[in-house]
């Protein structure tokens, strides 16, 4: 497996819509890897020099950006909360829309005009610094890793910010969209130094480049 190129997918809400774009590129994983009772990480797939990873989404990112993943696909999020200088992501893939927001309860959340400070529950730390410093508050975040709709209710920060696709979840949690900070979808990503030293990566990102020509221009 020294030779083989090694393509890493998220679990979760991109991967179903991401099958089919991967195998308009050639990527194609083994009968198995759709089986919902197969805890496997590494999968087979129908090219013998390219196997699978399917791990968390943030992992995803690091495992492409410190090589031991070729390539990868992942969302905006997790791109632009990490920023690793090794990662490349060169393709749109029109796929797994969603925006990362700032939400706070329905009733009873405080006014931050004129506020300093603000606890704020989140998987995505960075990104929420920037926002809030943006508007000259420091923001003190609980890392969360899920259920960050109940942070407010419990006590544990006034505000959340995460990823908000119908926002259906907020609604049924008593909590309402107040700010949007960044619009998402699914890219492809690379890690650089395979892309200028193998030529399988740079095919492959050329036929992931062609098929989404071809959808965008239907």
């Amino acid at each position: 497996m020294n030779d083989s190129l090694t393509f890493a997918v998220p679990k979760g809400r991109i991967l179903d819509e991401a099958l089919p774009v991967m195998a308009r590129a050639g990527v194609v994983p083994e009968e198995g890897f759709h089986d919902k009772a197969n805890r496997s990480l590494t999968f087979a797939t129908t090219r013998e020099d390219m196997r699978l990873i399917r791990v968390r989404a943030f992992d995803v990112a690091t495992f492409v950006a410190h090589g031991a993943a070729q390539m990868g696909i992942v969302g905006s999020d997790v791109i632009e909360e990490f920023d690793y200088a090794d990662l490349y992501a060169p393709v749109d893939l029109d796929i797994g829309h969603c925006h990362l927001a700032v939400a706070e309860p329905k009733e009873g959340g405080a006014s931050i005009d004129g506020a300093s400070h603000l606890r704020v529950a989140t998987k995505y730390p960075n990104l929420t610094r920037r926002h809030f410093e943006r508007q000259g508050i420091q923001a003190e975040c609980v890392k969360l890793n899920g259920a960050m709709e109940i942070a407010p209710e419990l006590g544990l920060a006034g505000r959340i910010v995460d990823l908000v696709s119908t926002g259906t979840t907020l609604r049924e949690n008593g909590l309402v969209e107040t700010s949007r900070i960044l619009d998402i979808s699914a890219r492809l990503i690379v890690n650089r130094a395979a892309l200028k030293t193998d030529p399988r990566v740079a095919a492959l990102v050329e036929a992931f480049r062609a098929d989404a020509a071809r959808r965008e221009a239907a």
